[in-house]
């Protein structure tokens, strides 16, 4: 058995920074070196409960073999162009940058120094992300609907940006073709930016999504519907539910419908913080294809940076024609 740890420090002491310090704590494959924050006082807050210590960036990096990323994404570039350049892999939480230019700098980087880059897009490691993939393999159209009661964290970007790119790398995940078209709109509600948003994408494969975020909602819901030409599914997230509707199998006989079966899929509670650190652990000890990739993240940033231009657009015709002040 291979006993080695992997040693990782955690740039960011925020929402996010302290679940990975927990994860990476609690692993057994992995040590918590230290936890690096712009506000001390939050970087000691998570470093004692996570039984580690607070340092400078310039310390963390001296004694990392990998960095955990969880800034805001304006600070992505510059954190993980330094990783990598002193040879340390990197898991950069979503988006993986904020411009294009910047996660393209990213992947060269990477590839030139011969490290691990994942970027932390959470439901490719989860079970009805593989339930998904298992039942609908080559989806023709899509429906995401995600949405959520307002919390001030988050804010400082669209809700493309904060909830709308995890179902965008979903649907990339599973369509195997070219963005072709998108056609989005949103508006800002309690905030400065989107806090309501949705958009149509087409692909060069005939495939149809529409996505729908929202976090200024009354209650929490997250489902997805996906038909094609053997099949319907709809999943519930929340419900960790997805029922299958095909031609043939073993399930049960759909009344009106005789060559048609339908099934009920559930799954229990997983971690998919710890399954996503695993992952990352494994492609660094073990040589393990990495799950989400530079390439992956980048086609991620990529839709949301349509998504965001479309939006633009669609509210400048709508104030050019009154619709809107």
């Amino acid at each position: 058995m291979d006993h080695r740890r992997l040693k990782i420090g955690v740039a960011g002491a925020g929402h996010f920074g302290r679940f990975h310090a927990q994860k990476i704590a609690a692993s057994a494959r992995s040590v918590l070196v230290g936890i690096a924050d712009r506000d001390p006082a939050r970087a000691a807050l998570v470093a004692a409960e996570t039984g580690t210590v607070p340092m400078a960036w310039s310390d963390l990096l001296a004694s990392s073999d990998a960095i955990v990323i969880a800034t805001p994404a304006e600070a992505h570039f510059a954190l993980a162009s330094d990783a990598l350049r002193a040879g340390k892999h990197v898991l950069v939480e979503k988006p993986i940058a904020a411009t294009l230019a910047e996660a393209d700098a990213l992947a060269a980087l990477a590839l030139q120094t011969g490290r691990v880059l994942q970027v932390g897009h959470l439901l490719r490691f989860t079970p009805e992300h593989a339930a998904i993939q298992l039942h609908m393999p080559r989806p023709i159209f899509i429906e995401c609907i995600r949405i959520a009661p307002f919390k001030p964290r988050g804010t400082d970007v669209s809700v493309v940006l904060d909830l709308m790119i995890h179902d965008l790398d979903m649907v990339l995940s599973l369509v195997d073709a070219e963005l072709e078209t998108v056609d989005a709109i949103g508006a800002p509600v309690a905030s400065a930016f989107e806090d309501i948003a949705n958009a149509r994408l087409g692909f060069s494969n005939g495939c149809v999504a529409m996505i729908t975020a929202s976090r200024i909602s009354l209650r929490t819901e997250r489902k997805m519907r996906l038909f094609g030409q053997d099949g319907y599914l709809n999943v519930d997230f929340a419900a960790r539910s997805l029922m299958a509707i095909g031609r043939g199998g073993d399930g049960m006989a759909v009344p009106g419908m005789p060559e048609a079966t339908m099934r009920h899929i559930n799954w229990p509670e997983q971690d998919a913080l710890a399954a996503e650190h695993a992952g990352f652990v494994a492609s660094v000890l073990d040589g393990a294809p990495i799950r989400v990739d530079a390439a992956a993240g980048r086609r991620a940033l990529a839709a949301a940076l349509a998504v965001a231009d479309s939006m633009q657009a669609a509210r400048a015709r709508a104030e050019a024609s009154g619709l809107i002040r």
